[in-house]
């Protein structure tokens, strides 16, 4: 395969628009009107978002090329690391445990919903534990170093991040008895709005949504849980429902008087792609090297980010609670 057509595919393949040219080649109209045609549809939609909201920031001056760059940078890392390392970890999953499930579902509309509020438990569980266990940490910090929220932040992950949710996430839906056709499904639907909750203020400013707000997650309640303000760390863990953020005490909603400072509580230089790249992994490779005993190193390795071994440490958990106790007892 020469350069261009390599390029040629890249590019198509990042706009999503293979299905729909095979379509168009086949000239059989009808088959938009299937779920293939349907996704065909749908995949171009968030790489259009994201050029337009690029194109919007140079128009309003608020260009965020640091972040762009940044994540660039990490798109084309994870394209290369890609070719080399492919881990089926769904398949997998679905393979060893799909004889264990405690239940059978099928495609029906009822079974749809159940599948989609334990799909929503699972996607809970993997985010809560990303933040609170620092090893995974190091697999999600990656996608909270952008100082700034526009659609290319759902391309900011660290390599193994995906294998490691699919695993958590994959096991509990067939576990709980999802059909796979119907996992499949629901992965295609979160997956897309999952990426559109990352839409930045250059393309939609107020995204509250008005009363959607209050029944489901919005790209409002995303950027609370990006942003590194006191009253606004570690909650809004779910993607669409937000009935298990609702449930655990996780559930945040944006005050339109607090400005939103988005990244990571750890200084950092966030236009830099090993920083954000590797940074917590060279910080907690660092503070288990130099922890006195055994314990202390497996305590860095899954306690929360911040723990330390010293007095005076501050995990997330801790700054959100001090800053709730400051914020009544002025009142």
């Amino acid at each position: 395969m020469s350069f261009f057509n390599y390029l040629w595919n890249e590019i198509i393949g990042f706009f999503g628009v293979n299905q729909f040219i095979e379509i168009l080649q086949k000239q059989d109209y009808s088959l938009l009107l299937t779920y293939d045609g349907i996704v065909a549809l749908i995949l171009p939609i968030i790489p259009l978002l994201l050029f337009l909201e690029v194109f919007l920031g140079f128009i309003y001056k608020k260009p965020q090329t640091k972040v762009y760059k940044v994540i660039f940078l990490i798109y084309l890392f994870n394209r290369v690391l890609g070719r080399f390392i492919a881990i089926g970890m769904v398949a997998l999953c679905i393979g060893a445990l799909q004889p264990f499930a405690i239940i059978k579902t099928s495609m029906t509309w009822y079974w749809f919903i159940y599948g989609y509020i334990i799909w929503e438990f699972a996607h809970f569980i993997y985010h809560f534990l990303a933040h609170k266990v620092r090893l995974f940490w190091c697999l999600h910090a990656t996608h909270h170093s952008p100082e700034e929220m526009n659609l290319s932040v759902s391309h900011a992950h660290f390599f193994l991040e995906a294998p490691y949710a699919d695993f958590i996430r994959t096991s509990i839906c067939i576990l709980m008895g999802l059909d796979p056709i119907m996992l499949f499904t629901i992965m295609f639907i979160d997956g897309t709005y999952g990426a559109f909750i990352h839409v930045g203020e250059n393309l939609i400013k107020d995204a509250r949504f008005g009363f959607l707000n209050k029944i489901m997650l919005t790209p409002s309640h995303h950027r609370v849980h990006h942003a590194r303000n006191p009253l606004y760390l570690d909650t809004n863990y779910c993607n669409l429902l937000n009935i298990w953020d609702r449930i655990f005490g996780t559930y945040q909603e944006e005050n339109p008087d607090l400005d939103i400072d988005y990244g990571i509580t750890r200084p950092i230089n966030s236009g830099n792609f090993i920083h954000v790249y590797f940074g917590e992994i060279i910080h907690l490779t660092r503070d288990v090297i130099n922890a006195p005993g055994i314990l202390n190193k497996l305590r860095y390795v899954f306690y929360p980010p911040g723990w330390s071994h010293e007095s005076g440490y501050q995990t997330a958990k801790m700054i959100r609670e001090s800053y709730l106790e400051e914020e009544d007892a002025s009142f």
